[in-house]
């Protein structure tokens, strides 16, 4: 019973095959273009030869995908060798030089050699269906890790401070860019015209964008922790933060929130940073609302 190992050193589109009996002498050496009917014909020549034949190959997919599914459906045994496997192995025989010949000779007779080389078998529908849409998935990431990059570098140029501010893998510092994208531009808007900018356009935490709303540090079964972002933008903080500032002294209303924190244990800062949030807050509701800002007298609040 004569056993065959043939060899295919495969490419996007031609193939070399080399088919060896069981003493490595050479019985077949051939190029044949990556199409079906040379493919076939390769297979009936080489299944002449022999009882038996163990096909091996350097590729378990791209332009060897036809041939290993040609191969597979006529009930062959194929056998993968890594390019790596492959040129680690050619070391080993005779010859300095580097063809795809030499390579298919060394596929067919590591084929013939070796027993702990992994088949490959027929793919499942379902298997091979996830990996067109992990292959696409792949494919989106790089896009769009390549267009943040290009979107970082352009504003660096522009606007480093704000390049600085903005993590530009959220949608609402894209949201901002698409309509503002320079300081004057910014200036020129002004701060509440911005958030309402923002929040029209549905852009999620615009308040943290300001630098005013605190960042949660969540993990596991411990959650409630709140930290200052480290991405804001941080002329908007400014401006909140002087505002609060100032309130403190104009207003009743920011007077008593502010002491209120500071009886709750907090510092300075950080009730001045509450009162801007809340600021904040309120400006969102009148501009949600199409509302003016109407103080609480203390007689009100008291009934």
């Amino acid at each position: 019973m004569a056993t065959i190992w043939a060899g295919i050193d495969a490419g996007k589109t031609h193939h070399h095959c080399v088919a060896i009996d069981e003493s490595g002498h050479r019985l077949l050496s051939r190029r044949v273009t990556n199409d079906e009917p040379e493919i076939l014909e390769l297979l009936t020549d080489v299944v002449a030869l022999g009882d038996e034949v163990t096909w091996g190959i350097d590729l378990a997919d791209g332009g060897a995908a036809l041939a290993i599914t040609i191969l597979l459906n006529h009930d062959q045994p194929v056998l993968y060798l890594s390019g790596r496997a492959i040129h680690r192995a050619s070391e080993g025989y005779r010859g300095e030089g580097k063809t795809d010949a030499k390579d298919a000779a060394v596929i067919a007779d590591q084929a013939r050699i070796r027993r702990d080389l992994h088949p490959l078998r027929t793919g499942d529908e379902t298997v091979t269906d996830l990996k067109i849409l992990t292959n696409r998935r792949t494919d989106l990431v790089a896009d769009r890790t390549r267009t943040v990059n290009r979107l970082r570098a352009h504003l660096t140029s522009i606007f480093p401070g704000l390049e600085r501010a903005l993590d530009l893998t959220n949608t609402g510092p894209l949201t901002l860019l698409t309509g503002y994208q320079t300081p004057a531009a910014l200036r020129r808007l002004g701060v509440r015209r911005l958030k309402a900018w923002l929040r029209n356009r549905s852009a999620r935490n615009a308040d943290q964008l300001a630098g005013v709303a605190p960042a949660p540090r969540d993990s596991g079964k411990v959650s409630g922790n709140l930290r200052r972002p480290q991405r804001y933008n941080r002329r908007l903080q400014r401006v909140f933060y002087t505002s609060a500032l100032f309130s403190i002294r104009g207003s009743e209303e920011s007077r008593r929130f502010y002491d209120r924190k500071r009886a709750e244990g907090k510092r300075h800062t950080q009730a001045v940073m509450a009162l801007a949030r809340r600021r904040v807050n309120v400006i969102w509701a009148l501009l949600r609302d199409g509302r003016r800002y109407e103080p609480v007298s203390p007689t009100a609040l008291a009934a």
